[in-house]
């Protein structure tokens, strides 16, 4: 680095950067200490220069996002945290990677400590960071006001070679520069290195022609420790409010490493103590002691922070302002920074009658949705190019485009993955709950933001329709089996298989009342019928993730009939003929496993009651599972294979969801 480009502050306060990395990853003796090494001068002037944040107050509404998307880099991010003056001190430093410490090996989402998602899987930051300006995007249009720009933050994303191969990249990139999401700056520290070597054994196109084509505003540096370069390109990026900004930043990886800079050995390995000692000279740098902060490292952080306090302050007062001008929106603002929901809201979700015929759930949760978005602002979504099938559309509600930033309609395009990882980012802002929609089958596609989602803790909302196999004539290719287990199994994550209509309004209160974690609603193709009596029990039923709908009008049941979703009515019908019959059953909906064992082992057992052991659990997918709930003395009517392309009337027949084999089943439990 030359005097001309750094003065000795800058060249002190870049390699403490570096080295607080390295010196993490050899006492952890694990991580990865290449990308911090490279990337050091790339954060050292965006976190000193423009960086519009407050470690004083890491939840300050409108401060900047900081996005690493390249997780693998967690050291450089717990370096600038502590340099900052986030609650990070020099012993979490030094305990990376260590068990139960605040420096996990990727960076976990904590905002007390500035750390603003999760980050780990590649390519994922990039799509939260697309949420995250989609969310600013909202949160101004419906907020802001002359002379009141309540939000008015930016995102800035650190990206890997990785990152950009990653296929849940392109689709949230493609989307953000078909929206014009000027907020967005990507820093893509292009290094051509990967763990396999040189990123040309597998990626050889032009990133930036790329994201050019995408409709992104690009600029290249050249060399990575060029602070006026790098100075003058985030400026120009920030001053680009049109279209999202891509910045090709070429760097080195290890750098100032003799053995290990531009090799892929610099990856994920601690560099080792001869190596460490050679690279501390090379660059001029104290070998002893370790973890080494120079005072004018601390100061040139320091002055950052005075600087980001001073918006921060302005900001406030700003806010004090506000709440004269337009008291209506602070009071909505102050709401649901609180967490709170707008009240009355439930009076608007309905309540549907037998009477009312067929209705796939589908249909019944548009229903709802069209109810309760214009009382609730904050829920906001859409559908991956299946909003018809979905029912995601809101009537009378704008559509989310450059010329209409505040619509709450999104069109994400066949873009499942991507769907979910933006989903999630426009969560993180706190103040929003998105929903997205897509068929239950393509949930395989964003398992991993789902997953996330679920460890992070946010509010989104999945809306998972054609759930079985009676979706029909699209055949096996689009009927889900192994898809409701597979969600079910994953921790934090709350699923829902309402029976009919009623049930799917109550799982709508429930999902919007949720907001420490995801919800995923598995809906019906199929019309079904309104069921006697959930208008009245589906709201505590559904809440407690199971209860009884129906019972022998006399003494004890002989059976326990188990269903979740459109199996429900069948197990209703087979009640009805086994009562003709003589034999007493009780029919349980079972819409959600997971809310339904969280309840005390009092009601899961006034609902299943120990002696009673002959059960029958009923549901179109995998059976695996269901054990826990029929037991040993019972049985289980589900699929293991694929499905089939056939009318529904057919495939009830092929699968045995019929009252007939239902009764036999019954029966042949009760004989065995």
């Amino acid at each position: 680095m030359s005097s001309q480009t750094a003065t000795d502050i800058d060249r002190a306060t870049i390699n403490t950067i570096r080295f607080l990395a390295v010196d993490m990853v050899e006492k952890a003796n694990s991580g990865h200490p290449g990308a911090p090494m490279g990337q050091a001068a790339m954060a050292y002037a965006l976190w000193t220069r423009l960086l519009r944040h407050d470690p004083a107050d890491p939840r300050w509404p409108d401060r900047d996002r900081f996005v690493l998307s390249c997780g693998h880099a967690s050291a450089l991010l717990y370096s600038l945290l502590h340099l900052s003056g986030y609650d990070m001190s020099l012993e979490d430093l030094q305990s990376f990677r260590q068990l139960d410490s605040r420096t996990p090996g990727h960076p976990e989402f904590d905002l007390d400590l500035g750390i603003e998602t999760t980050t780990g899987p590649l390519g994922q930051g990039i799509g939260n960071a697309v949420g995250m300006a989609l969310g600013q995007r909202l949160l101004a249009a419906h907020f802001n006001r002359d002379s009141f720009p309540i939000f008015d933050h930016r995102i800035w994303v650190f990206a890997s070679d990785g990152d950009l191969m990653e296929g849940v990249s392109s689709e949230a990139s493609s989307l953000a520069g078909h929206l014009g999401l000027g907020r967005l700056i990507v820093a893509y520290d292009d290094n051509g290195i990967s763990i396999d070597g040189p990123t040309s054994l597998a990626f050889s196109e032009d990133v930036p022609q790329r994201y050019a084509a995408y409709g992104w505003h690009v600029q290249t540096v050249e060399d990575g420790n060029d602070l006026e370069a790098l100075d003058t390109a985030y400026r120009n990026a920030r001053d680009e409010i049109s279209r999202p900004s891509l910045i090709a930043i070429r760097t080195h990886i290890g750098y100032g490493s003799p053995n290990k800079q531009d090799t892929a050995s610099a990856h994920g390995s601690p560099l080792g103590p001869d190596e460490i000692r050679l690279t501390k000279e090379a660059l001029d740098w104290p070998t002893e002691p370790t973890f080494h902060i120079p005072d004018e490292a601390r100061g040139a952080f320091a002055e950052a922070a005075e600087r980001g306090a001073a918006k921060h302050e302005k900001w406030v007062e700003m806010l004090k302002g506000y709440r004269v001008s337009h008291p209506e929106l602070a009071n909505e603002l102050e709401q649901r920074i609180a967490g709170e929901l707008p009240p009355g809201w439930t009076d608007k979700l309905p309540t549907f009658s037998p009477d009312d015929g067929s209705m796939a759930t589908r249909k019944a949760s548009g229903a709802v949705l069209n109810a309760i978005c214009p009382e609730l602002p904050q829920l906001v979504g859409g559908s991956a190019d299946l909003a018809p099938s979905n029912n995601t559309y809101i009537k009378g509600l704008p559509d989310q485009s450059a010329d209409e930033p505040g619509g709450r309609n999104f069109f994400f395009g066949v873009r499942e993955h991507g769907m979910g990882s933006i989903m999630n980012g426009m969560a993180l802002s706190g103040l929003l709950q998105p929903y997205g929609g897509t068929f239950l089958i393509f949930s395989d596609y964003m398992r991993p933001a789902i997953r996330l989602a679920a460890l992070i803790g946010l509010p989104v909302k999945y809306i998972f329709t054609h759930d079985s196999i009676f979706l029909g004539e699209d055949g096996p290719t689009h009927q889900p089996i192994s898809q409701l287990l597979s969600l079910r199994s994953i921790p934090g994550l709350t699923v829902i298989r309402p029976a009919d209509a009623n049930e799917t309004s109550a799982a709508w209160r429930i999902a919007v009342e949720r907001t420490s974690g995801p919800t995923a609603l598995a809906l019906s193709r199929q019309g079904l019928p309104i069921l006697a009596g959930t208008d009245e029990k589906a709201e505590q039923g559904v809440a407690r993730g199971g209860y009884v709908l129906a019972d022998p009008p006399e003494g004890e049941p002989q059976i326990i009939l188990i269903a979740s979703g459109s199996e429900v009515s069948l197990a209703l019908e087979a009640w009805q003929t086994l009562a003709d019959d003589g034999i007493s059953a009780r029919v349980v909906s079972l819409p959600s496993w997971d809310l339904f064992d969280a309840q005390d082992a009092a009601y899961r057992e006034a609902i299943l009651p120990p002696a009673i052991t002959r059960r029958l659990a009923i549901e179109a997918g995998s059976p695996l599972g269901w054990e826990r709930y029929v037991g040993t003395d019972g049985d289980i009517l589900g699929i293991d294979g694929f499905g089939a392309s056939a009318p529904y009337s057919d495939l009830t027949k092929r699968y045995g969801f019929t009252v007939e084999n239902l009764i036999q089943r019954v029966k042949s439990l009760l004989e065995g």
